[in-house]
């Protein structure tokens, strides 16, 4: 079982079955299950079949490079898909360097706030161009998942790693989208927004990507590294601007910004010719399998979206209006994927944005005239805290912490759900890394 605390939460059938149904989507999304129905290997031929389209390795060799939350996975699974002893070298950065893999160098970096083994790592993979004389005959796989953003940063001249740690965890606070963070973060790195794809040319460049990203943009996943980037530096700085940061910001990072700005430094790539992206696996992949072991447990479900985003609580607040008010009255499931941002006060408690869906959905969903389960669910295993995944609540959820004299509310609005599931038991989902990443999933249970 992905899910660690199985027995303390499936205290009802309706939590089991809600189980159940998480388990399954998580599980369609492993990076191994991914990989071995998006990818062939002809060795024969030295031919890799990526969905419909065939790359001729007969005169090259292949290396491997990336970095992401389920990167570790997804190398592991392509030296068994591959054949470890067809794959020159390679470096890939991700959270945990226990996945074994015999050609491919895993190196453990800091998320979500990048660290120096980060930078590292980055480094190393640079130098596999120089090191093997790498050219255009050659295929360089680049494996890359969320939290690539984090796990693979290699700062411009002049701005140092604790300056962009400090960026990063300011933009984490502020509320901002990931476009936007991803705009500044682009424009302080040296690989990101395209610039890895373009260090390598002419050598072709092959993306496996799995999406953690709304709508599955290939610009924004892990800052989208090999692929062109729409951005400008003028962006950059917008954005800081309008989440009031310009003055808590590292002046090193507002000074970089501001040559960008005046056309002294060098935009990221417009255009990438030697760079193909293809995404294998996304939230969607989960939700379809959520719906699919949903059915054959009986019930009717239906999948709103796998775009939700914006304010964390107002999206919990909406979609259990939607349901109160008899928009899904045909289903019993209702299926929601994204991922959405909460704007956290100047002194947050703890929890992360599945566990607040889950707190601010005890009080939303509160008036609804049966029984009822709400799972909100990290697929990475990780909702801002280590191996707490998100959390489960029911309708019986607020009745004991009133039991209790425990105000729900008040834990809602110090953004401090991680202490209120802590007290009140049988709610936090504990599954530890899961080695993915196709963003957040939601479920609702009917009776």
């Amino acid at each position: 079982m992905l899910i660690k605390n199985w027995e303390e939460l499936a205290t009802t059938p309706l939590r089991k079955l809600t189980l159940e149904i998480i388990e399954a989507g998580i599980e369609q999304v492993l990076p191994g299950n991914i990989m071995r129905s998006a990818l062939y290997y002809e060795p024969g031929s030295k031919s890799l079949q990526v969905k419909d389209v065939t790359y001729d390795v007969t005169n090259g060799r292949i290396f491997v490079i990336g970095g992401g939350k389920a990167a570790g996975l997804m190398a592991k699974a392509l030296e068994d898909i591959l054949g470890a002893e067809n794959i020159f070298a390679g470096t890939v950065n991700c959270k945990s360097a226990a996945c074994r893999t015999k050609r491919i160098k895993m190196v453990a970096a800091g998320h979500p706030i990048p660290d120096k083994r980060g930078v590292e790592g980055v480094k190393r993979m640079l130098a596999l161009k120089d090191k093997y004389s790498i050219d255009k005959n050659d295929l360089v796989i680049c494996l890359l998942s969320g939290g690539g953003s984090a796990l693979m940063p290699y700062p411009v001249e002049g701005v140092h790693l604790k300056d962009k740690q400090k960026v990063t965890e300011l933009l984490l606070k502020c509320g901002a989208e990931i476009h936007e963070s991803n705009a500044v973060r682009k424009h302080l790195s040296q690989v990101k927004g395209g610039r890895l794809g373009g260090f390598y040319a002419p050598t072709r460049i092959v993306s496996l990507i799995i999406s953690d990203v709304i709508g599955d943009d290939l610009e924004v996943i892990a800052s989208g590294p090999t692929y062109p980037d729409p951005s400008a530096f003028q962006d950059a700085y917008n954005v800081l601007e309008k989440y009031d940061l310009i003055a808590r910001t590292p002046q090193s990072v507002i000074t970089h910004l501001e040559r960008g700005c005046r056309g002294e430094v060098k935009e990221t790539p417009q255009g990438l010719t030697n760079c193909d992206n293809h995404i294998i696996g996304n939230n969607r992949l989960a939700l379809e399998a959520m719906a699919k072991k949903a059915k054959e447990l009986g019930f009717r479900p239906y999948i709103v979206t796998a775009q939700q985003n914006g304010d964390t609580a107002t999206a919990a607040h909406r979609r259990a209006r939607e349901i109160l008010e008899g928009k899904y009255k045909d289903y019993d499931a209702i299926l929601i994927g994204g991922e959405t941002t909460p704007k956290l006060p100047e002194h947050a408690g703890r929890g992360g944005r599945n566990q607040h869906y889950a707190a601010v959905s005890i009080v939303a969903m509160k008036s609804y005239p049966g029984n009822w389960v709400v799972a909100s669910v990290g697929t990475d295993g990780s909702d801002y805290l280590p191996d707490v995944a998100g959390a489960i609540v029911d309708n019986d959820t607020l009745y004991r912490a009133t039991a209790r004299g425990i105000d729900v509310r008040t834990y809602i609005d110090r953004f401090d759900s991680y202490r209120l599931f802590r007290k009140l038991g049988r709610a936090l989902i504990i599954t530890g890394s899961t080695g993915t990443n196709v963003s957040d999933v939601m479920l609702y249970l009917l009776g």
